[in-house]
């Protein structure tokens, strides 16, 4: 380190109390960096980065020197939405393989659900009744996911050796596992290809100018009859009037949705009662602490070096 005083930093938020959840984690981190909420920055002009998730539409406005902005997690969108964004500030996300591990088991655990028809058997249980309920062999069961970024991936690694055909569609080609059991399908009908081959679709896409509304009508009409969609990307992504149509129309018989629009959801909302849909409080998975913390502060050693950082995201791509 070539600077004798730790970079100054502010934690922005407009939902998470950023400097409870982490500020006693970044003190192992002080030699580095020094992070303050808004209301203890004397001198807005020596912010060098915040620490933000889902900030206010002003929120770096005050800051006329701030050089990069890390996510606690990672999703960027509600950074790079955010009006007052400089266009030439560095934006960094959270690479958590514990995360990955953590999303995984929660898309397993659902594509089993619905696989195995465990839905049916509570209900069984709950009226006393013993019956089996046929579902598809394992190896006819094909699970398309919906990108092919660090989550993407640890999501098809997790299902494979379970027997599942697994699909990916990836925005740009790759070369494969040369697993028998993984396709990927990459360029501009990517998603669409993905979908119309998939028994369960899992989206995992980050959400950006193409993808916002993704899910939706278009693509619902694309999917065999009875799919299941497992929603664990972004609420923007699901056109929500379009979901309800597919699913009255026999396109999609059950659906999981972990992600909303409007969080929480509202408690009159009409999925509530829907049987046919699932719904879990946006807890498929989150960054632990102490990754965030690690690799924020690596962030800020490279700006420190006025280098770009290794966790950096390509502003064009939004992702």
């Amino acid at each position: 380190m070539t600077h004798s005083e730790p970079i100054e930093g502010v934690y922005l938020s407009s939902e998470v109390n950023l400097k409870e959840r982490y500020g006693e984690a970044f003190l192992s981190s002080s030699h580095v960096l020094r992070l303050r909420d808004p209301v203890e920055i004397s001198d807005p002009s020596n912010i060098r980065f915040a620490l933000s998730w889902e900030p206010a539409d002003d929120a770096f406005a005050a800051y006329p020197n701030i050089e990069m902005v890390s996510s606690i997690g990672a999703g960027v969108d509600g950074i790079l939405k955010c009006r007052s964004l400089p266009s030439d500030t560095i934006v960094t996300r959270v690479r958590d393989p514990y995360q990955a591990y953590a999303m995984a088991g929660f898309v397993v655990w659902q594509v089993i659900w619905h696989h195995r028809k465990m839905r049916q058997y509570m209900l069984n249980q709950s009226l006393h009744i013993w019956k089996w309920i046929e579902s598809s062999p394992v190896q006819d069961c094909t699970i398309g996911i919906l990108g092919y970024g660090f989550m993407g991936r640890a999501v098809a690694n997790a299902l494979m050796p379970l027997g599942y055909q697994v699909i990916v569609a990836c925005r740009t080609e790759r070369a494969g596992c040369g697993c028998l059991n993984l396709t990927l399908e990459s360029g501009p009908n990517s998603i669409r290809n993905t979908a119309a081959k998939a028994n369960i679709i899992v989206n995992l896409l980050p959400l950006t100018t193409a993808t916002r509304f993704i899910l939706n009508a278009k693509l619902f009409g694309v999917v065999p009859q009875g799919s299941v969609l497992i929603q664990v990307g972004r609420g923007d992504h699901l056109v929500e009037e379009d979901l309800k149509a597919a699913l009255d129309s026999g396109k999609l018989s059950a659906v999981s949705l972990d992600v909303f629009r409007d969080q929480p959801l509202p408690s009159k909302h009409p999925f509530w009662d829907d049987p046919r849909i699932m719904i879990t409080p946006h807890i498929a998975c989150e960054s632990s602490i102490g990754t965030v913390v690690e690799q924020v502060t690596v962030c800020v050693e490279a700006i420190a070096r006025s280098k770009i950082p290794i966790y950096a995201i390509s502003r064009g791509r939004e992702y």
